[in-house]
């Protein structure tokens, strides 16, 4: 680098790290000599306190509304080799990780993004490497990056990774034999040269003690089908054992990334009909199993426990660009004059298709990243920094690498993977990575929750923060689980959510008055407090402490395996029964499935006396269980029971089947009466059942027979 060069770098990160402060991003100036090593945790995000970019955050104050977010951590990208040391428009990676260290900061968020052929399906985001260019990789780009973060002059930061976006996924699906599959992609498969370059990355990467390397997973309107999402999750596990990789090599996964699918659909479940067809046969949900990323992301999680994946790894999830607020935006679902209809009109993602990813109109910056918000969820993040483009809706000569993809114009009328769709693009985009103002307005404008100040209903200068939640108590409890509810808060605006602490750590959020904790431990006292917020970021003060003590252990108390039970049958006097199951190995060697059998009890009142059952779905496959309803004799509210098996397998320790979706219904297909069965509870979301019984070859293992 030229003496000119170095001189200018260095006024440009001086100059940086004191606009960070000015913004009050920084807290204090602490540049470690030498740095004291960053303790390895479990989740990278809870109690630290994340890197503003200064590059971005300029840009963002300069925008009408951008001073409200402008200090929010988001991820820097390194989507070129050029990247890594900067230019005299763009930090060095180096000069990033100094600012985070002027700043204060301790954890530093990157998106590691240069394959070889790169996003082989999207010719906007190509990049610089050529197919067959796995040395230059190696060598050229992830070395260089390894020995940056290396330095021990960084070991105070956790730094957070990203892997190579649309990578893998492209492989399950694009590959090949599908509707949008490209020759780049049938390419990229053959050669395996995605595999090795991420698996050389997370074996690199991941040996330096303060990295924390996350897969990308795309999203649920990408995988959310069994036929993706179980080809998906083998396909990670490969690219995780390849180039010296392993499994310890990953902290977790992330799930769209620079997209905009919403993280909650609030107005529609996947369990809805209407006029007796589901949800799942609507032309948006299309035959998916989820309809918002938050649900897809847990389930995604148990699937890859499953495929041998770390029983700790947690979820990320991109919320820069999925709010779907505005005037827009629905507050409950639609007609049920059909199931279209009644989609349509509920749902907050107002994309034509779920298959449109480019500077989509009407999209609204989402949650503000969060530590832990959700089970199974290490945080949401920021992982497209809004205003940043998806790509040109036009064509435009560069240097790097990217080409024009149709999918960015808005005139284009679409494909097999959008079906044949307009791409609902906004006009007159730059390159990718490039700054795109009117994008940037249009995020702030639709933003949910509103920005302060960023013309929202909820916005301006609100400060008043919402009364602390009364009447804090429990509702049920097992084993493994807490479920509480408490009186609503007040506030002068709304109230948009709770947030539920437990002894002192947040564990989860809701947007009602309820919340079920799982996964604790049996016989052992908890404590619970509350606080409300709003859609200014206002917080209350915390509700009185509820003192919560679990149940004692199911069975015998000995068993390595758990139930866990949710109700996804919103009436109880319907012709059906209709469960979620799924098992937990908590022990600590794996178990022979082939001797397991599950007995969830029931009457079945008036009516025929023999039974179909059916499985739906299953994240190990329904042709793997066995399931028919025997009698039981005469306890109360146990007359019956539905049995499952499962045909062969093993759960390894720390692991879960996933979820088992099961019901069944009397042959004449008269109504039951759920209420006083003996097994049903009303939880939504999974939690330990200790009424569902658990025998290994015969014995009771897990839970209370009646």
């Amino acid at each position: 680098m030229s003496t000119r060069g170095t001189i200018m770098h260095g006024l440009r990160r001086r100059l940086a790290a004191t606009s960070a402060l000015a913004m009050g991003a920084a807290l204090m100036v602490a540049i470690p000599t030498p740095a004291s090593a960053a303790a390895r945790v479990d989740n990278p995000y809870v109690g630290a306190t994340a890197y503003v970019n200064p590059d971005w955050s300029a840009k963002a104050s300069a925008e009408p509304g951008g001073a409200a977010i402008a200090d929010t951590p988001a991820f820097v990208w390194m989507d070129r080799i050029a990247a890594i040391e900067g230019s005299a428009s763009a930090m060095s990676l180096r000069e990033h990780l100094d600012t985070a260290l002027d700043q204060g900061a301790d954890l530093f968020q990157v998106v590691i993004y240069d394959l070889p052929g790169r996003d082989c399906a999207a010719l906007a985001s190509n990049g610089e490497l050529g197919p067959t260019e796995l040395d230059r990789y190696k060598n050229e780009y992830i070395d260089p990056i390894s020995e940056i973060l290396a330095d021990p002059a960084y070991a105070s930061l956790r730094i957070v990774t990203i892997i190579e976006p649309d990578s893998l996924p492209n492989i399950v699906t694009n590959a090949g034999g599908t509707a949008g599959s490209t020759d780049a992609c049938a390419t990229m498969k053959a050669n395996g040269n995605y595999e090795k370059g991420v698996g050389y990355a997370l074996h690199t990467l991941g040996a330096i003690p303060n990295v924390y390397n996350y897969i990308d997973a795309a999203h649920h309107g990408w995988l959310g089908w069994d036929s993706n999402m179980g080809p998906a999750a083998t396909e990670f596990k490969k690219a995780a054992t390849s180039e010296g990789a392993t499994v310890n090599d990953v902290a977790g996964f992330i799930v769209n990334t620079a997209n905009y699918s919403a993280l909650k659909e609030p107005n529609f479940k996947i369990t809805d009909s209407v006029n007796g067809t589901t949800v799942r046969q609507s032309k948006w949900v299309d035959w998916n199993y989820y309809t918002d990323e938050l649900t897809f992301a847990q389930a995604l999680r148990t699937l890859l426990v499953s495929e041998g994946f770390n029983s700790n790894i947690g979820m990320l999830i991109d919320t820069a660009r999925n709010g779907w607020g505005g005037s827009a935006r629905p507050t409950s679902a639609g007609p049920t004059t059909s199931v279209d209809a009644y989609v349509n009109g509920g749902r907050v993602d107002r994309r034509i298709h779920a298959g449109n990813w480019c500077n989509q109109t009407g999209a609204g910056i989402g949650e503000r990243p969060t530590a832990a918000p959700e089970a199974g969820i290490d945080a949401y993040v920021w992982a497209k920094p809004p205003g940043e483009s998806d790509g040109n809706s036009a064509p435009i000569d560069n240097d790097e690498g990217k080409g024009f993809d149709r999918m960015c114009d808005p005139t284009y009328e679409g494909n097999g993977r959008n079906g044949n769709s307009m791409t609902g693009a906004l006009p007159n985009s730059p390159l990718a990575g490039h700054w795109f103002s009117a994008q940037f307005q249009e995020l702030v404008k639709n933003a949910y929750p509103p920005i302060d100040g960023g013309g929202n209903p909820g916005g301006g200068d609100d400060t008043q923060a919402p009364t602390a939640p009364t009447g804090v108590t429990v509702t049920a409890k097992t084993s493994g689980s807490v479920s509480l509810s408490w009186t609503a808060s007040t506030d002068n605006t709304g109230v948009t959510g709770y947030d539920v602490f437990r002894d002192g750590v947040k564990v989860g959020s809701s947007t009602t008055t309820s919340y079920s904790d799982s996964g604790l431990s049996a016989s052992t006292a908890y404590s619970y407090t509350v606080k409300a917020k709003d859609a200014a970021g206002n917080v209350s003060a915390a509700s009185s402490a509820l003192s919560a003590t679990t149940s004692a252990g199911g069975g015998t108390g000995t068993g390595s395996l758990k139930v866990q039970y949710k109700n996804t049958d919103s009436s109880a006097t319907d012709n059906q029964i209709r469960m979620g199951l799924q098992l937990v190995n908590t022990g600590s060697t794996a178990v022979d499935l082939s001797t397991v059998k599950l007995r969830y009890w029931f009457t079945p009142e008036a009516g025929a006396s023999t039974f179909g059952t059916s499985c739906d779905w299953a994240v190990i496959g329904c042709g793997t269980l066995t399931h028919s309803v025997k009698t039981a004799g005469s306890a109360a509210g146990a007359s019956h029971y539905l049995e499952v098996g499962f045909g062969s397998g093993t759960l390894a320790a720390g692991a879960s089947t996933g979820e088992m979706q099961l019901r069944l219904n009397k042959s004449d297909w008269s109504n039951f009466n759920e209420a006083d069965d003996y097994s049903r509870s009303t939880v939504t979301s999974y939690a330990d059942a200790s009424k569902v019984g658990l025998y290994i070859t015969g014995a009771l293992s897990w839970g209370t027979a009646p």
